[in-house]
């Protein structure tokens, strides 16, 4: 496979595994593992001495680009907890009611009051179950209008929200976004140019969420944990931060369980089975730090089965860095799944830039037009009074935008004749875990649209059929 590019002028080094005696059969066989009894990878960077000896990539999917981290962002907004409470700003003893005194409710329980940023970073508010936001709340006051069950620091619950107030505090402390306080102090040193946080309704930082990295970000910074915080001769991070962030602050089950959501929880980090820890996020999303092995894994995904490719990592990737092979590592090229069929069908030229009236439908599509070249289509969707172009490769991904969510996203499409009178079109999310799958039926003058699975976010959604025929 062809070598990534050199995205940065601080990219980290590459190195042949077989210099360092690590087994490249098993981390082939750790990928090999992943496809087979998961799927849905997107991006893979394995570093051992601080150098990358394993990276693969599946097509659509480029090192160059950003990915949605989701949860994986709750690690970077406990680093810039850590760096005010170095600045002598905070400390994780601070009440959390403290920061906010116009947006308490009437009542503040004890233990309410009693809620610590400590217990916030451990995902130990009280809460029973996890505040709910709504797109146009305050989420600071609506978290701390929720009842807050039981004491502080005593009962796990995951908790996006407690997040968010961290985010909040930073803001608050600051004056800066969350993204903003952490340019100059880790982004800018570790080469990281391109992190973009969504924001909440009230113009800050989501920090449980919305972060998006490049994949090799994503490695430099567990790197710079695994280096207890020092990156060349600077400490960009206390060492007794990354100390503290890493270590079991609240247990969250049974430890000897064979499962790495039960080995107990600290600053937003997991903690995991071989003296290890993780940030992570929803749709596999990893940050894995080793360091008995002085190794990270750092994984873009959409992987149904988060828990999977760790019991693989453990399974391949230890032994792997353990020594034992010396076979030189070469990864095969990857892409995500398409689906069979062929390029191009007789009905295709047939077809080709016909206008088709659709039936009257939720989503207020109008008509649509598929125009077929050599090795391309152009997808033309018309609503009343906009048009959007979706360009889908034959033979290869095309690039492009769509607009979903109430946002312009980064996508990439390809598709294929599944028979002569069905072509289907797979689209990707580029920036995101999330795809897009719809088949064109044509019969003589009648086009049904069906088979309209999407998935975005937290929702898996089949859209009705659209009905058409020829304009």
């Amino acid at each position: 496979m062809e070598k990534p590019a050199q995205v940065d002028s601080m990219s980290l080094p590459r190195v042949d595994p077989s210099t360092l005696g690590i087994s490249s059969d098993e981390i082939l066989a750790f990928i090999a593992g992943v496809n087979e009894r998961v799927g849905g990878l997107h991006g893979l960077m394995l570093l051992c001495h601080g150098q990358v000896v394993a990276e693969s990539w599946w097509t659509p999917y480029r090192p160059d680009r950003r990915h949605l981290l989701w949860s994986l962002s709750k690690s970077f907004t406990s680093t810039a907890v850590g760096l005010l409470v170095h600045e002598g700003k905070l400390e994780v003893e601070n009440r959390v009611i403290s920061f906010f005194p116009d947006q308490l409710p009437e009542k503040v329980s004890e233990n309410l009051a009693a809620m610590r940023v400590k217990d916030l970073l451990s995902m130990s508010s009280g809460h029973a179950v996890e505040p709910q936001v709504k797109v146009d709340d305050d989420w600071v006051r609506a978290f701390l209008a929720t009842e807050v069950t039981h004491q502080p620091g005593t009962h796990f619950l995951y908790n996006s929200p407690a997040t968010h107030v961290l985010s909040a505090i930073v803001q608050k402390l600051t004056g800066q976004r969350l993204t903003d306080y952490l340019t100059p102090r880790l982004f800018e040193p570790l080469g990281i140019m391109e992190a973009h946080w969504e924001q909440s309704p009230s113009g800050i930082d989501i920090g449980g969420y919305g972060l998006s990295l490049r994949l090799e970000s994503i490695a430099k910074f567990g790197q710079l944990y695994l280096q207890k915080g020092k990156w060349h001769d600077q400490q960009l991070v206390p060492e007794s931060w990354v100390r503290e962030a890493s270590s079991r602050q609240i247990s969250n089950g049974d430890p000897a369980n064979e499962n790495d959501w039960t080995q107990g929880y600290g600053y937003q980090f997991w903690r995991c089975r071989h003296n290890s820890y993780r940030g992570d996020g929803a749709f596999g999303q990893y940050c894995v730090v080793m360091p008995e092995h002085d190794a990270v894994l750092a994984i873009h995904s959409n992987v149904p089965d988060m828990q999977a490719v760790l019991d693989l990592a453990w399974t391949h990737l230890l032994p792997a860095l353990t020594g034992g092979g010396m076979k030189a590592l070469t990864i095969p090229p990857q892409s995500v799944p398409l689906g069979s069929g062929k390029a191009t069908s007789p009905l295709a030229q047939q077809v080709s830039g016909k206008d088709w009236a659709v039936e009257s439908n939720p989503e207020g599509v109008r008509a649509l037009r598929l125009t077929f070249d050599q090795s391309r289509c152009r997808l033309d969707v018309f609503l009343e009074g906009r048009r959007f172009t979706i360009p889908i490769g034959l033979d290869d991904w095309l690039e492009g935008t769509h607009y979903i969510e109430g946002r312009v996203q980064a996508i990439a499409s390809r598709g294929a004749w599944e028979n002569d009178s069905t072509f289907a079109v797979r689209l990707y999310f580029t920036e995101r875990p999330d795809d897009w799958t719809q088949r064109f039926v044509f019969d003589g003058n009648q086009l049904t649209v069906t088979q309209r699975k999407i998935r975005y976010g937290f929702s898996e959604t089949d859209r009705p059929d659209l009905k058409a025929s020829r304009a």
